[in-house]
């Protein structure tokens, strides 16, 4: 079982990219809700759907809000691949307003289990096509000023270990622990650091008959931003996924 521990190895190396870079750094708290389903239309044919509301630490309001829609291919049971559209809309202290995102984005999934099929392990890769607003004033007014464009890779590795089950129900109870890291491809303005965020999230998760999961827990988010002192939320994150058929 070496790639279970080699991949194990990364989530970690992941955290520890993190930490290295978090020398100057701000450190807030948020609070992450998303719905991610993924609905099979036919054999291999898939759709995805997902929103998602970050807050800010009291709830008051919302730091971006975030909504993907895309197509899936189910190559077979262990593998399927992406594509589609996302719409991000994210708030900015320094104009007290909200400035909007395109994206375009593909990606490829792997998943397998191991101990007697009861631990699930997720590969994924995606690449993202982001046109993103920079706000500006004119005329007293803020308005968008310019649109750029940047090319980003991510990678996640996600663990979901079986824990136990519950009493005359089919529902079980699992742990998780995985990490995602970002990097910017090429030269851009939106930023200029090759290594862009890393997020390790780790909590625990409820599975309903095979299709809803619940899943509650911790991420340490850590942003190298492009200029300035670099960001660390601890964030609070609760979401709801669906594997659904029609």
């Amino acid at each position: 079982m070496n790639w279970i521990k080699k991949s194990y190895v990364l989530v970690a190396l992941f955290a520890m990219i993190s930490n290295g870079y978090a020398q100057n750094k701000n450190e807030d708290q948020a609070n992450w809700f998303a719905y991610v389903g993924q609905i099979k239309i036919a054999e291999k044919i898939g759709i995805h759907v997902e929103a998602q509301f970050r807050l800010d630490d009291n709830l008051n309001y919302s730091r971006q809000n975030l909504f993907r829609l895309g197509g899936i291919y189910h190559v077979n049971s262990k593998l399927n691949l992406a594509l589609g559209y996302g719409l991000i809309n994210t708030y900015s202290p320094t104009f007290d307003d909200y400035f909007g995102e395109n994206r375009i984005w593909q990606q490829l999934v792997y998943n397998h289990k191991w101990k007697e099929d009861k631990n699930l392990m997720n590969h994924r890769i995606r690449v993202e096509q982001r046109f993103v607003d920079r706000l500006g004033v004119v005329n007293q007014n803020t308005e968008v000023v310019a649109t750029h464009y940047q090319n980003r890779f991510r990678y996640l590795n996600r663990n979901l270990i079986h824990l136990s089950n519950f009493k005359n129900s089919n529902n079980t109870l699992y742990g998780i622990i995985q990490s995602e890291v970002f990097l910017n491809i090429g030269t851009n303005k939106i930023n200029s650091k090759f290594f862009d965020q890393n997020r390790f999230f780790t909590g625990l998760g409820i599975h309903f008959k095979e299709q809803t999961r619940i899943e509650l827990g911790y991420m340490n988010h850590y942003l190298n931003l492009s200029s300035g002192s670099d960001l660390m939320n601890h964030t609070l994150s609760f979401s709801i996924l669906q594997n659904l058929s029609i």
